[in-house]
């Protein structure tokens, strides 16, 4: 009996840890005029991602905020793409993305600067699982715009590895070759060589 407790405790710590997680961007009350007065519902806005380089987003409509939300939410999960991420905590290259009206401009950030960016491109760099990146909506402030601007930018995202498969080239002939520091030796060796 104790074994079979444990087994269905151990499930339930499988759901209760779910696999995606998701942040409300929006949410907007619309109506609609009918003969007998005004309907009212609602229309929700969700990011979704695993926070290790998967993300999407959904909108959703229903007469109650739950249900709008879920609804949302299921889209999202079936809409979801993947970025790759430089060392799992920022981008590989400064990008612009846009859409519509809605412009937005992304660049990588050394580690510890954090998240620089407004609410909705906020929740998808969150959802997407980026720690540090600096980024700046130029155009229209609708967070649909937003994110699918946001979005759009993140899609041309390519990694290192990529672009040398591609062309059939190996990572270190890809990536610029940093220059080494000249040595200049020991402090006290170059004051007595002067003296």
């Amino acid at each position: 009996m104790a074994e079979r407790d444990n087994r269905r405790g151990g499930r339930r710590d499988r759901d209760e840890a779910p696999e995606f997680a998701d942040r409300l961007v929006a949410i907007n009350r619309v109506s609609k005029t009918v003969k007998g007065g005004k309907r009212f519902g609602f229309a929700a806005l969700v990011v979704v991602g695993d926070q290790k380089g998967r993300v999407g987003f959904g909108k959703g409509k229903a007469k109650e905020v739950p249900e709008a939300i879920r609804k949302a939410t299921e889209q999202a999960k079936r809409k979801m793409m993947r970025v790759p991420l430089r060392e799992g905590r920022t981008l590989h290259h400064d990008i612009n993305g846009r859409h519509g009206a809605g412009r937005v401009v992304m660049r990588t950030a050394p580690q510890g600067t954090g998240i620089i960016a407004g609410g909705p491109m906020r929740a998808v760099f969150e959802m997407l699982g980026v720690q540090d990146v600096v980024a700046k909506s130029n155009g229209s402030q609708n967070p649909y715009n937003m994110i699918r601007a946001t979005l759009e930018g993140l899609s041309r995202q390519q990694s290192p590895r990529h672009v040398a498969q591609r062309r059939g080239k190996k990572v270190s002939d890809i990536l610029p070759k940093r220059d080494e520091a000249p040595d200049h030796g020991d402090p006290q060796t170059i004051l007595a060589e002067e003296a």
